[in-house]
């Protein structure tokens, strides 16, 4: 291995930094994912299709009741289903254990073939004691009567109070009420906004290996690098004795960080049988157990001055993330636009169903559904055009953004022709029984860089690559990583190898959190610059120049201004001799860099058209309007909006977990039943990448959770610009839009 020494190469903004835009020759231009004939073609391999030889299959049982409790699993009969090798109960369901939702998995049943592993399964004799369950999570007086609420976050307040005495809440009473006699305006609402499942295509699971004493993990995961320790913690093993490979992955969307009780089980499974365990949950299993995001539901007053300015909100918020309690975090509501009082409650309901897990933006996307509504009804009640009112109450965004929202909103603006399209809510031109709409919500979103490691390895014949435990998980992040290498570098992204989803690649924390662009691209350019340094000096000394005079480009390393004085790409990896060169560095979350930022903001606009006989709520145009810094891979960035926006309109017009609230039993946990939005329902789709020099200086910030945020809100809003009455909670579904035109 060649030898370096630590230290860091000089750039104009410190030791590393980004090329200029006329600079850049790779970065900032339109690059096709590297893995995309590989997945388009189905030469991909997912978890899914991993087959080992000899492995068993494994089936199981998940619990068909809400609340119950387990007297006694009988494993008699599925231990005679020819071909069925292990039958495993967990741990949580051994007798006298009480079960809190339905789907928790019982037992395991590992077999030669999958319909051996399916008979064995249905062999299974379960004693259940049925218990009460509660899951109607809208419900507040319910819960409150079931006790199964909890302070949810507490009662949070920006009054200014004379003191903490004992007539502290009746002092805070007085002053809202105060305010809002002063306010020329006031709003009171209901908006709500139930749970959704993550619904990834490839369900949660894994296949699992020993060698020796070693555990080889195929996972379908969003964090490589952190479930060596998930699997080695459970199974009381060390991280250097497990190996977690996934190269591509089925959807994870905050949901797949963990290895699971289940894939710890198949690894128990599998070393106590010596063979291969495959185990995928079924698709209702998945649905049920895979992820969900938390509902909310908020009752609100705001008092608004002449300007329709907010000056004062008092709201209370509940909901569910499932049995542990908790829902939507009080801290983000009101969402970005925060007046100067506000007074805020939230309870958690406690309800028989499975614990939510991080779902793009947690907190943000219920927020923004929940509050900037209410912006909207401010718009309503006094006539104005609810772009001037958002505009308007951008005093009470972050300041740090608030010119961006302004920028963001005329680019929005232009691109929907809001002024030509708008009409006061419910006065706008019928065409038969279709009446049309706009609306709009804006979001923010922090995005800091993860902690990331890669080495970067040049070969003496001219080859690179990088190695990094880092995922794709379908964002581009492999295509990412080659580009800012080649940029670095000076080369194409076709003369570069980039290596990652295996946890034995130096460490790269989880994609999530809008994280992973950033991470990678701190290390892949951290590491690049410093392997480029090392080669400059060996060229300088060739050529008789001075290092800090060369650069690469276009496959040479020359004398800046003069290509004729340099050495070509493979002449100059000569100069290494016999060894490569290999240089490891990385960025820790958190430090402070000029490679990368966060904090991030969006305004997206939405026009529909609404049957008035039917409640059907059609998409016709959405735009979306976003910053993220340095954009690495613009093509890439947009389908990461284009994703976001449909999931969007899925959860604002479909999307729905609904359980039986006398059972607690989950009736659309099967994708027959589980409403998605398919392609003719999605629009026409705008992007507009929002990058002026201002924002590539602050370097890169990812982009997978922001534009997930505003669609709920900004197609309530349009529904309720089209028709004149707000349709209370999303999805906004034709049975729901009849009902608010009838009370309305």
């Amino acid at each position: 291995m060649a030898q370096v020494e630590d230290k860091q190469a000089q750039g104009p903004q410190g030791p590393y930094s980004w090329p200029s835009r006329k600079d850049s020759k790779v970065i900032g231009k339109d690059h096709e994912r590297m893995d995309g004939i590989e997945k388009s073609t189905g030469a991909a391999k997912y978890t899914y299709d991993v087959n080992l030889k000899n492995q068993l299959i494994a089936k199981a049982l998940g619990s068909p009741h809400a609340h119950c409790r387990i007297n006694g699993i009988d494993t008699t009969a599925a231990e005679k289903v020819p071909g069925v090798v292990d039958v495993h109960i967990l741990p949580h369901a051994e007798a006298g254990s009480e079960i809190k939702w339905q789907g928790e998995l019982l037992a395991i049943v590992s077999a030669e073939s999958e319909g051996a592993a399916a008979e064995g399964v249905d062999a299974l004799k379960v004693d259940y004691e049925v218990l009460d369950s509660f899951t109607s999570d809208s419900d507040l007086k319910g819960a409150e009567e079931a006790g199964v609420t909890a302070r949810g976050g507490g009662k949070v307040e920006t009054i200014n109070e004379p003191g903490d005495d004992d007539d502290e809440d009746e002092w805070v009473d007085a002053e809202i009420e105060r305010i809002f006699k002063e306010s020329k305006h006031v709003v009171e609402g209901y908006y709500g906004i139930d749970a959704i499942t993550h619904c990834c295509l490839e369900p949660h699971g894994s296949t699992v290996a020993w060698e020796g004493d070693k555990l080889k993990a195929y996972l379908s995961t969003q964090n490589v690098s952190g479930t060596d320790e998930g699997f080695a913690n459970d199974l009381e093993i060390s991280a250097d004795s497990v190996d977690v490979e996934c190269t591509y992955i089925g959807g994870g969307f905050g949901s797949k960080f963990a290895p699971d009780y289940w894939g710890i089980a198949a690894a128990r499974i599998s070393k106590r049988t010596g063979r291969p365990v495959k185990l995928m949950l079924s698709r209702d299993q998945e649905l049920k157990l895979g992820g969900n995001r938390p509902s909310g539901y908020l009752q609100v007053k705001l008092g608004a001055d002449a300007d329709g300015v907010v000056q004062v909100w008092d709201s209370h918020h509940w909901g569910t993330s499932g049995v542990s309690g908790s829902g939507v975090s009080h801290t983000v509501v009101p969402y970005v636009l925060v007046p100067p009082n506000y007074r805020r409650k939230a309870t958690a309901v406690r309800t028989n169903l499975v614990r939510a897990r991080a779902w793009r933006a947690p907190n943000h996307p219920q927020a923004c559904a929940i509050t900037q509504t209410a912006i909207d009804d401010l718009a309503a009640t006094m006539g104005k055009d609810s772009y001037d009112v958002f505009m308007a109450n951008l005093v009470n965004a972050n300041n740090e953004k608030a010119d961006v929202y302004t920028e963001e909103m005329k680019i929005g603006a232009k691109l929907i022709d809001w002024k030509a399209k708008w009409h006061p809510h419910g006065k706008g031109e019928r065409n038969g029984s279709i009446v049309e709409g706009l609306g709009m919500a804006l979001h923010t979103w922090g995005g800091v860089a993860n902690t990331s490691e890669c080495t970067v390895k040049i070969h003496p014949d001219g080859g690179v690559s990088s190695f990094c435990g880092t995922q794709d998980i379908g964002s581009g992040t492999k295509t990412v990583c080659a580009m800012v290498l080649a940029e670095t570098l000076g080369l194409s992204t076709n003369q570069v190898t980039v290596n990652y989803g295996s946890s034995t690649y130096p460490f790269s924390g989880a994609s999530g959190g809008s994280t992973t662009v950033g991470a990678v691209s701190e290390s892949h350019r951290r590491a690049g610059t410093d392997a480029l340094t090392v080669l400059k000096g060996k060229v300088a000394e060739k050529i008789g120049a001075d290092a800090g005079t060369l650069v690469a480009s276009d496959g040479r390393i020359h004398v800046a201004g003069n290509k004729d004085k340099g050495l070509g790409w493979k002449e100059a990896c000569g100069l290494l001799g016999l060894k490569p060169l290999e240089i490891t560095r990385g960025h820790t979350r958190g430090d402070a860099s000029p490679l990368s930022n966060s904090g991030v903001g969006g305004v997206q606009m939405a026009h529909v058209c609404v049957d008035l006989d039917t409640g059907v709520v059609k998409m016709k145009e959405f735009v979306a309007v976003q910053d993220q810094g340095l954009v690495i891979n613009p093509v890439t960035c947009k389908s990461q909006i284009y994703g976001a926006v449909i999931m969007g309109i899925a959860a604002a017009l479909y999307e729905q977990r609904i359980a039986d609230p006398a059972t607690g039993a989950l009736l659309n946990a099967e994708l027959a039943d589980y409403q998605l939005a398919r392609l003719g329902d999605i629009g026409d789709i705008k992007i507009e990448l929002y990058e002026p020099e201002s924002e590539r200086q602050r370097g890169v910030i990812g982009n997978g959770e922001p534009p997930a945020i505003s669609p709920v809100a900004a197609i309530s809003n349009a529904v309720a610009n089209a028709i004149g009455a707000r349709v209370s909670t999303a999805p906004y579904t034709p049975q729901r839009v009849l009902e608010a035109l009838k009370n309305a």
